[in-house]
């Protein structure tokens, strides 16, 4: 964020509260990464192209690249950071290890954020639906299979 003037806002961010100083036009992303300090989530394409910067908004998913961290104030907002509890995996953190859905991890953070919120709202996705989920996150590695494996298998438990 650059030096211009900042607004003193309250952002919360897996579950704290946060007193945050923004710049009007910062973006969620920003915010997050910079005046919070957690660095899970990826500025990939900054044009809400690639997904990895995906964080839940009330549930959402949303390119937090591309969304005003003003507008987020009164919201719960959930990072790839506050999937683990308890510095332990969550069952779809650990599903895609043992499926092979990381590869360089570039893209992992936004990938769970987005199947996250899939499995929230359909806890037995097909196939067809996790793909559909998933299109908004871009993978240069894994080739999706092991993306997807790791998703249907957290979805059939």
């Amino acid at each position: 964020m650059g030096g211009g003037v900042k607004i003193a806002a309250t952002l919360t961010v897996n579950g704290t509260a946060y007193a945050v100083d923004l710049e009007p036009g910062a973006s969620l992303l920003d915010a997050v990464r910079d005046a919070v300090g957690l660095t899970g989530s990826k500025e990939g394409c900054d044009d809400s192209e690639c997904g990895a910067c995906m964080m839940l908004l009330d549930g959402r998913p949303v390119n937090s690249c591309s969304y005003l961290a003003l507008q987020a104030e009164r919201s719960e907002i959930t990072t790839v950071e506050g999937l683990a509890a308890g510095g332990a995996l969550s069952p779809l953190q650990a599903a895609f290890l043992e499926h092979g859905g990381v590869q360089c991890g570039f893209c992992t953070p936004g990938m769970l954020i987005s199947a996250t919120a899939l499995l929230a709202e359909n806890p037995a996705p097909s196939e067809e639906d996790v793909r559909i989920a998933l299109s908004g996150n871009l993978c240069r590695c894994t080739g999706y299979d092991g993306i997807v494996k790791a998703v249907l298998a957290v979805g059939r438990r």
